[in-house]
């Protein structure tokens, strides 16, 4: 597949996706090209704070389970 075919491709279904999607996507690509725009760390206590909110929000059941990922991956 050809560079301008790639981005044709890319320039009709981006739109379609939902911001979260599309961030998903950017955030892929910037992944891909080793792109850190923040280079700025986090404390140990805001890193902390982080974890205890993902603990606390899974322990409240709000999480996507393995399979349920699965299946919404597999509708994209």
């Amino acid at each position: 597949m050809t560079r301008t075919a790639i981005k044709k491709q890319v320039d009709e279904f981006l739109p379609m996706l939902s911001i979260k999607q599309q961030t998903l996507v950017l955030d892929m690509i910037k992944g891909l090209l080793n792109v850190d725009n923040n280079n700025e760390r986090i404390s140990s206590n805001q890193y902390n704070k982080e974890i205890d909110g993902a603990v606390s929000r899974i322990e409240n059941g709000n999480f996507v389970s393995h399979k349920d990922a699965l299946k919404e991956i597999s509708k994209w």
